[in-house]
């Protein structure tokens, strides 16, 4: 009667060993980090460092040749239009001086003219572009046109009116280099103790003076740089392959200018030409400038600041989206390890916009998943994990 007992025991004890050896060698769970698919606004920017640039800047230039007097001015001066900011007296001018002096005023009169045909056009352009306006406006409220129809004649406009002011600041220093030009003349005209006095084109602050120092200058050599620093604009360079998803009126965002806030631009115009530049690695690029217009540019930027600039290329509400670290290629697809029940469920993923940080889910994932970030190589279908 004792036999059955010790056997049940005995059994009792080798199911207990063998449960026992099982869970010793059984695998262990691997420790993953884990993120969940969101449903939300994203963002795809085009990022680099951008400068800042005064838009109306003009490098004042001697007119003649003479000794340039000590310039009394300084860097971040403010000056009027038409004040005088430096003093030559003129050396005397030989036949063939004079001639090429009057040649070069009657070119200065002729660029000049043509800065004012060009302001002209520009004011028709504008006018055409408001009535056009009117009349799409109108279209729109009456249903025979849509409202980007709007959008469009009204940003046309904007683009119109910010040529015409353009083009008016080029008839205006057109019409300085006219008055310098004639001021060549001050040597035969004046005598020789004359003093030919350089205005500022415009009112502004003094960027940049070469040299305040007293000193001989030839004709057309620089002096001081003079800008409008209320009207700055931003410098971007972009490759070119980056530069071609770029237009007009997209959003641009500004940090790590110094303050605690980004700051807020637009694209104004992607520049048609590239241009080749060296890498720090040595490897040639082909770049292109994207000038954007600040929104709302703080006064303590300057000219030549450097800033972060991020170019908004697509964006859109209520987004399916997951963690960019998520995914992992599997053959031509993407793919995404899920976490159901304790365990590692493989799925192929079809997705969209992407920035740095996250990606567009179009199909294989629904908000509220918990996927793995940064799978690991010992990651596979169905393998126990843990967070």
């Amino acid at each position: 009667m004792k036999l059955p007992g010790r056997k049940t025991t005995y059994g009792l004890a080798a199911i207990a060993a063998l449960a026992l050896l099982v869970l010793m060698f059984r695998p262990t769970p691997l420790r993953v980090d884990t993120g969940q698919v969101q449903k939300g606004s994203m963002q795809v920017t085009i990022d680099e460092q951008g400068e800042t640039r005064a838009q109306d800047r003009f490098v004042i230039t001697a007119p003649v040749a003479g000794r340039l007097t000590r310039i009394g001015l300084r860097d971040g001066d403010a000056v009027k239009e038409n004040q005088v900011v430096a003093q030559i007296a003129p050396l005397p001018l030989s036949v063939r001086e004079h001639n090429e002096q009057t040649a070069r005023i009657a070119a200065a009169q002729s660029q000049q003219r043509e800065a004012e045909e060009q302001v002209r056009h520009a004011q028709e352009d504008l006018a055409q572009a408001k009535r056009e306006t009117i009349r799409v406006e109108r279209l729109v409220k009456d249903g025979f046109m849509s409202a980007q129809a709007a959008e469009h004649a009204r940003n046309a406009e904007i683009t119109i009116a910010n040529d015409l002011a353009a083009a008016r600041f080029r008839a205006k220093s057109a019409a300085a280099e006219v008055r310098l030009a004639k001021s060549g003349l001050i040597a035969v005209e004046g005598g020789k103790d004359a003093l030919f006095k350089v205005h500022s084109p415009v009112a502004g602050r003094i960027l940049r003076i070469v040299d305040p120092s007293e000193r001989v200058v030839a004709a057309g050599a620089p002096l001081m740089t003079v800008g409008d620093l209320s009207k700055l604009e931003i410098v971007i360079e972009l490759l070119s392959s980056e530069a071609v998803k770029v237009k007009p009126g997209m959003d641009v965002i500004i940090d790590g200018w110094g303050g605690s806030q980004p700051l807020e631009a637009k694209v104004q115009r992607v520049e048609p030409y590239a241009y080749t530049k060296v890498s720090a690695l040595g490897v040639e690029e082909k770049r292109t400038n994207v000038v954007a217009d600040f929104v709302n540019a703080p006064q303590s930027l300057g000219d030549g600041y450097r800033v972060n600039a991020h170019i908004v290329v697509w964006s859109a509400d209520q987004v399916t989206k997951v963690a960019a670290s998520a995914l992992f290629r599997c053959g031509e697809s993407w793919c995404a390890f899920v976490v159901d029940k304790g365990r590692a469920k493989k799925r192929v993923v079809k997705v969209g916009q992407r920035n740095a940080q996250e990606v567009e889910v179009l199909e294989g994932l629904a908000p509220g998943d918990t996927v793995i970030r940064h799978p690991a190589n010992q990651i596979e279908e169905g393998a126990r994990v843990k967070t």
